[in-house]
This record gives C-alpha cells, structure tokens and sequence, in this order.
C-alpha cells in the first residue's frame, strides 16, 4: 500500500476545464427536452406574480453586445424572482414594422415605389421573420430563458389588431387628431420622425445676422434708418419669414451706428457690438419688449412682404440679438407663435427637402433647402441687410438610420394630443419606482415638456392608420369602423387594409352624412412604429401571452425614456388611465475600454456570438453581472479575459469543495450547526450572511453586488483561508472523524447555497454543479433559493473570530519574515509562539477548545505568557516568535512532529497518523508501504 491511499484525497469527475462553447449548447438543448422553463413556472403556480415584459428588440440582424447585456440582465432577473417563489413568466418579443427593414430590402435591389403595395409589405414580413429566426437562436444560446415558441411579434395579426383598438380608444377618448404643424422631418427617409428616432451630431452652419428695416414704429419707433436686427442659423428660411418674436420682459436698446439705428436687446447689445465691429455706437431710445407688440417690418429682400412683430417669452437672451426670426412652417415655436397671431402655416418645401412654388422667392423653386443659403446671403448682401456672416459647430438633429440631417417641417399629419391628458400620466410616474433612481425625473421631465405625439408616418411598411375620409374630407373614426378593421386584421392581418377595397373595411351598409353617395377614401399613412412597440402591454395579451396588466417591470437602455417607457406609458394612460408597469429599470450603453462607442469603422465591435465561440456565454453572463450597468460600461476582449480567470477561480473552487464531499451525504453525514466546532460554526455564519446580502442585493437589482461578494467570498474566505488549512483536516483525518464531517457539512452546504445564488448569472455551469450534489430537484433551477437562517450566536462568533483574524493577520506577516530570512520554508516547518494582546487573549478564550495551530498551518503553536522576548516581532496586535519546528516529518501528513516513530508497529508515522492507519487501514499494518 501506498501512504497516499491512506488519504482521503479528494475525487470528482466535475471537469477542471468547463468546454463552455461545447457543452452550453449541450445543456441549453437540455433545458428545452425537459421544460425546464415550464417546470419551474408550474412549481410557482398560484404564487406571487412578477412579469418582467420584454422591451422588443428590432429584427433586423444578428444580436450585439448591447444586446447580450439586455437580455441576459433580464434572464438574471427573471430566474432570481422564480428561484425566490414567484410565479415570472418570460415572454420574450419582437419588433418588426419600420424603416431599417425598407432599408435592407433597398440594398438588395428592391424597389418599393414600382410595386404593388401588398406585395413590397408581405416581402418585408418575410425579411422580419428571417431575422427574427437569428435573432432567437442568438438570444437562446446566451442562455436566455423564456417562452420562445411562443413570443410577441408587431407583426402577427392579434397583436396589430390590438394596435389599432388602443388607436380607437384613444381617438374615442378625444386625444387624437389630424393638425399642420411642424414636426421632426427626414428628407432623406421621407418621413417623420418621432423625437426617439432623433440623435444629434456635429455639423457645420452659417451664422448671419440681418437687419429687417422699420415700416410700422405704431408712432414708438421713427421708421427712417431704422432697423430690427436678428441672428440665424439657417438662411434658407429667411424667404419664409412672418414676424420678429420679442420678449415682453425684455428691454431693448435702440443704437445709432453709423447713418443707421438697430434695435437690439440690450442684455445683447455688448456681445452683439463685438461680434459686428461696432467700434462707435451710442444708444439713443430704450424700449420695452411689450412696445413693440404689432409694429411692422419689411422683409430684409423680398419687395412687398412684411414682417410682425410678436411676443414669445422663448426668446433668450443667452444668444442672438433678444430679437427671433419666426417662419410659422419651421419651427415648432414659430408654428406656436404665428398661430396665436393669426397667420396661416407657410411650409414651402416637398418630402425631398426642395422648395415648392409656394416660396415667396421664385429663384428658390426646386432647390434643395441648404443650396439656398449662399443664394439668400447674396440677396440680402444685395439689399444692404447682411451685416455679418461666418459659420460655426453645433449639435443638430439627425436621422438616426440615415445619419442625415432633418428639419423642422410642417405637414399634415396625425397627432396625439399629450396635453389633454398630461397630468394623469404625470401622476402615474409620480406611482412608478424606478432602478436607479433618477429615471423618474427624466421620464417626469420629458413628458413635462414634450409636445404632442406625431403618430403618422409616409412609409409602407407598418400598421395602417385606420381612418377613412368621406366625399367633403371629412376623417371617418367610429367604434364600429375601429371594430370591424380590428377583426378583419385578428384574421388576416394589416395587409388586409390593402388587398380590400374600402367598402370590404368598412362595416356591412356604413353610412356617413358626409358621403351622399356613399363613396370613402382611406388613409394611406402608417402609425409610427413606436405606437407599435407602445402597445405591447396591449398587443402581447391579444395574443394569448401569460403576462398580467400593468406589468411589474420594463427593463430596456436609458435612451427608452424618450422611446418605448414614454410611448408605453402615453398609450396606457390614455386608454386605461394607468401605467403599463410598475417599475423602470434602465441600463447604460456598452462602450469600448476607451469610452467610445462601438463601430465598425473603428474597429472595436465585439459579437457576442464570436465570444460564445472562443470562450462560452458564461463568460458574457458573468461581465453583466459584474458591471454597474446603471450606466454606461466597458467591454472588450481583454475585460472577457479577466472574466474568463474570474471564472476559472469560481470553477476550480467548485470542483474542490465537490471532490471533497463526494463521500459526504447529507442524510446521513450532516452534523447539527449547534454540535460544531467553533471555526465550522463561523463558517456557515459567515455564508448565512453572504446569503443574506446577495438576497438583498437581487432585490435591488445590484447584480454587479452579487458578483462581488460572492467572488470576495470564495477568494478570501474560502480559498485563502478555510478550504486552505481544510486539507489537513478532509485528507488527513479519520474519513468519519467527527471533525471532517463537521467540516464536509460546512462545505457541503457552502456548494448548494452558492449554487443557488450563482444560477441566476452562471445557469449553464450552476446546472452542472447540481448534477454532483445529492439534492432532490434535477435541476438548480427547480431549487429556491437558500434561506437566511437566524443563529442565535451569530454576532458573539463574529466578533470572537474577528479578534483571531487579527492574530492570523500578524502570525501570516511574521511567517512571511522567516520565510525571507531562509528560516523556514513551508509554513508547515515552523514552530510559532504568539504572545496576544488582552483582546485577542479574550476572544481565543471565549472561543475555547479550537485547534488554532491547525486553522495557522503551522506544526507547533504555543501561546506564550507574561512579556514577549525581544527577539519576538511586535506586529499590530500581538508579538510572535517563530521558529524552525523539532522533530521529523511525518510522510502522512507533512507536519514537523516529535512524535514520528512512538507507535512501533508504524515508526515513519507520527502518533496522529498511525492512530488513524491503524483503525481505518489495519492491513497495511501488516503488509507495510512502499518506499
């Protein structure tokens, strides 16, 4: 016999190395054969709901790494609530009406507007599903759990059916209608915009300031050489020009400079001196924003146009002239302006951002909107009235697909009316909880200020507005039209709203007093995409799906406030006067590890699936975990490097605590906590309290928490301290010595709870973990999680093993000493003696009979008394003196020993390790071991 088969060294056949990019989609097959999700939902049957509906992603291409952090934050969640008891379904959704998938048909040569319209959308359909089909098996292998035969897509019947109800509720409730005013355009989409389809970049613009001369002075102003001077950005509008808005709190200065006299701001007139050279001015009049209310100007070139003067409080004195240009057509502030004054809308330009015959400027016919401006500044410069011209960088709004500019445009279109009902959505906001915290002011902020909903949009591919038009114009809206198209499209589907003709959507014998002879048009115009996705909490239970109303939670990016939470939020109130969730929790964006955002033209996007591929999904789902994504967070290859070792160390700790209770089971071997020893005591303490803190820290949605003080646990308590002087216990000891089992049962439940509290993020390698234990489910996941237990010495244990730590703290330094100094090598080769203060004193006698020399990994300890010799180090809370240990090795268990040889039948063995030979192994008393 060998002296290694006296050992009960620890044996698994949990694998060191995890094969992760193998094996996940091994056991996520695994989950599907076994309905596993449906498993653990029937276990919850009756229970507390929480339904965390999911934010639809677009289909349109494989997932990245903005994905990844999504979903698997909500998979976190959704298995944490179903491990704690609650009844949390998982309907995962799609989006799918809209311009990128347009796009896409674009790029491969299809051409929209030579098409028949059915036919150019059912092509759009199938490109969805396709996408959809990527999009799912990218999701499932990230280790996504949830109902994925059956999810919600905006594309299927039911669901826009549901749409267009929420759309006639809102219209019956009187909050929408069709208006002209301005509204986000994209000549580059030809379309609308909802502000969420809105970003902003960088671009370069004229700056010009302008004298418009005086006509009507209403007897305040002398009209001779006088003029209104105003700044602008955006030349081309000039033509379109109406009214000169001033601020009635305002006072304004009337300058002679020259031959001529500007009126300017007088907050303004320093700034404005500058930047136009007036080197010699002298103010002559001062007036009153409110004087000047109705006097006229004349428009700075073109003959016989003129120009109003009107109040707006918006009016600034932050930049400009305190004096705005106002072109009703082109801005959403003009529009509001003009029409308090009585003016018309002007909106002289076409879908594709050309100006129409409606220009007042005949030159300007046909023209794109920016080649006018040199045109206009020639004109004014033509006139006398360009007093400065130069360009500037700003921030302006883009076309989010196109990355092109978009203006201010005024067209008919459909609107929501937010301020009619804008305090109850206000007050339901107030009921919202919100993870972080601040949400809640943005979102309050954003409905605060938002102006009405532009619901329209010119594109082809999306939900159609069901309206009809009568013979007079009139727009047909009733709860029997709404009805009737809403059946036709649960059948169907919205593409029905184009292979009919109008009187098959219309109810059987409809009848209108606007129409004498019965004839109706209908809309052509889609709904924005974003009432699509907003009506989710409507359309998903259209469809059948197990989710109840409003949700508990709505989980997506920090850019969904002005998205899907406030389009949600809109459509729930106004038809249901609630929220459609109960909670918000909103997520940074994943930037590079140099806090730029990921592109492919600089080179740092990292796919998701090429991770899965080199390194597993557990490797993604642990970076999630382990990031504050409250915010915006980093990641690159090197960040999954580092989780890739965060995760060998959680592993290689696993297989160790369960190679060394394979011969531990629990219905047999389990010592009661309160017959353990003092350090195993401590132990589960210490782990009820990691179980109690994670708890907490899931409940709060701190995932990045968990993984800290899991990953601090298992590195400083588990490997650096009790799994480390562990050995000489579980190998050492009689293999059913009261002290291992003790200690087996500690780490014992140590794997289970951990695993418990693990699954949630690592579900693929937790599930494995489970397969080695001697527990009832098949699964971690059918198992709840671990719950906090009450030890009535918790905090007396504590507070005692506090006070050692302190002791081991000064023994590790004293021994890290001699090993410099070539006193020792292995711990195991000194001999220590520790002189404690009076607070560790008391506390190692409070703890009583504990084999301190066992849990320091030393072969001799000694407690000395009275003063400590000098030649001892004084550490921080005790002195120690080490010292080589006498005696011999023994073979067994490698500690220094005086007594090798007192047992005659075993003289290379110390006392301990014969004893323990000679009752376990009494053949090899008799055969001996070889050399």
């Amino acid at each position: 016999m060998r002296v290694k088969d006296t050992l009960n060294l620890g044996k698994t056949k949990f694998p060191m190395r995890g094969n992760l990019p193998k094996r996940e989609a091994e056991w996520e097959k695994q989950w599907e054969d076994n309905k596993l999700y449906e498993r653990r939902l029937k276990l919850n049957e009756g229970h507390e709901r929480f339904d965390l509906h999911d934010g639809p992603p677009f289909a349109n291409g494989n997932i990245h790494m903005g994905h990844a952090l999504n979903k698997i934050t909500k998979d976190i969640i959704v298995r944490t609530k179903n491990m704690e008891g609650y009844y949390a379904p998982y309907i995962p959704g799609w989006d799918t009406h809209g311009l990128p998938i347009e796009q896409q048909l674009t790029k491969q040569g299809v051409d929209r507007k030579t098409m028949d319209r059915a036919a150019y959308r059912e092509l759009c359909r199938q490109f969805a599903m396709e996408q959809i089909e990527k999009q799912r098996t990218d999701f499932k292998r990230l280790g996504v759990i949830g109902d994925w035969k059956h999810p919600y897509i905006t594309l299927l019947p039911e669901f826009e059916a549901a749409e267009v109800r929420v759309f006639g509720k809102m219209y019956e409730n009187g909050y929408i209608y069709q208006g002209k005013k301005p509204v986000y355009w994209s000549w580059s989409s030809e379309s609308t915009l909802a502000e969420a389809e809105v970003e902003y970049h960088d671009v370069e613009s004229p700056s010009i300031y302008i004298s418009f001369p005086v006509k009507d002075g209403k007897g305040k102003l002398d009209e001779k050489d006088t003029y209104f001077l105003i700044w602008t950005t955006t030349p081309w509008t000039i033509p379109s020009n109406q009214g000169i808005a001033v601020n009635p709190k305002f006072d304004y200065s009337v300058v002679k400079v020259g031959d001529r006299r500007y009126v300017v701001g007088t907050d303004r007139l320093e700034a404005v001196a500058k930047i136009l050279n007036w080197e010699d001015y002298e103010v002559v009049q001062h007036l009153k924003g409110t004087d000047m209310e109705y006097m006229v100007a004349k428009h700075p070139y073109i003959e016989g146009r003129e120009s109003l003067l009107m109040e707006a409080v918006y009016v600034t004195a932050e930049d400009g002239t305190g004096l705005v240009h106002t072109a009703s057509g082109f801005g959403e502030d003009d529009y509001n302006t003009a029409m308090r004054y009585g003016f018309k809308v002007l909106s002289p330009m076409d879908a594709k951002g050309c100006f129409t015959e409606e220009i007042p400027d005949k030159d300007l016919i046909g023209k794109f909107y920016t080649d006018t401006n040199e045109i206009v500044k020639d004109k004014l410069a033509a006139a006398g009235n360009l007093l400065h011209y130069s360009t500037f960088v700003h921030s302006a709004a883009h076309d989010w697909r196109t990355k092109k500019p978009v203006v201010y445009r005024a067209t008919t279109q459909w609107f929501a009316s937010i301020s009619k009902f804008r305090d109850q959505i206000l007050d339901q906001i107030e009921k919202t909880s919100f993870y972080p915290s601040w949400g809640k002011t943005r979102l309050y902020n954003m409905i605060k200020d938002r102006g009405d909903w532009v619901i329209s949009r010119q594109r082809a591919w999306g939900v159609p507005l069901p309206i009809f038009y009568a013979e007079d114009g009139t727009a047909i809206v009733t709860p029997e039209t709404i009805d009737h198209v809403a059946n036709l499209f649960a059948k169907e589907g919205s593409n029905a709203w184009f292979t009919h003709p109008v009187e098959d959507l219309l109810p059987a014998g409809f009848t209108s007093e606007h129409s004498p002879n019965g004839k109706f048009t209908k809309e052509t115009d889609i709904l924005d995409v974003w009432f699509d996705s907003g009506t989710s909490w409507a359309g998903t239970r259209a469809l059948g799906a197990d989710m109840e109303y409003p949700t508990s939670m709505y989980l997506e990016g920090s850019d969904q406030y002005r998205g899907w939470f406030n389009s949600s939020l809109i459509t729930s109130v106004a038809t249901n006067g609630v929220a459609p969730y109960k909670s918000i929790l909103s997520q940074g964006f994943t930037l590079d590890d140099k806090g730029r955002k990921m592109s492919k033209s600089l080179g740092n996007v990292i796919v998701p699936n090429e991770v899965i591929a080199k390194m597993g999904a557990e490797i993604i789902r642990l970076w999630v975990a382990s990031v504050d994504a409250s915010g915006d967070v980093a990641v690159s290859m090197d960040i999954f490097r580092q989780m890739s070792e965060a995760y060998r160390k959680i592993r290689n700790t696993f297989r160790f605590m369960l190679a060394n209770t394979t011969d531990f089971d629990p219905a047999k071997n389990r010592v009661a906590y309160k017959d353990m020893r003092s350090i195993d005591k401590y132990m589960e303490v210490k782990l009820n309290d990691l179980i109690a803190e994670s708890r907490v820290s899931y409940d709060s949605y701190d995932f990045n928490d968990v993984y800290k003080s899991v990953f601090k646990y298992i590195t400083n308590d588990l490997s650096a301290f009790y799994l480390d002087f562990a050995k000489d216990v579980l190998y050492i000891e009689s293999k059913d010595s009261f002290a291992r089992r003790s200690m087996q049962t500690v780490i014992y439940d140590t794997v289970v709870k951990l695993a418990k509290i693990l699954a949630p993020i690592l579900p693929h390698t937790m599930g494995e973990v489970w397969q080695y234990l001697k527990e009832d489910e098949d699964d971690v996941y059918l198992a709840n999680f671990p719950e906090v237990a009450d030890y009535p010495d918790a905090d007396e244990l504590k507070a005692n093993w506090h006070e050692f730590m302190k002791l081991r703290d000064d023994v590790l330094k004293a021994l890290e000493e001699a090993r410099n100094s070539k006193l020792i090598g292995k711990s195991f080769e000194a001999s220590v003696t520790v002189y404690p203060d009076d607070e560790v004193k008391q506390a190692l006698e409070a703890i009583g009979d504990e084999d301190f020399r066992e849990i320091l990994i030393v072969s001799d300890l000694k407690f000395g008394q009275g003063e400590a010799p000098a030649s001892a180090q004084k550490l921080d809370h005790s002195s120690v003196a080490v010292s080589h240990a006498e005696g011999e090795v023994c073979p067994r268990c490698r500690m220094y020993r005086s007594d090798v040889g007192v047992d005659a039948k075993l003289p290379e063995f110390c006392g301990r390790c014969a004893k323990i030979i000679e009752t376990d192994f009494p053949e090899a008393v008799e055969e001996g071991f070889e050399n």
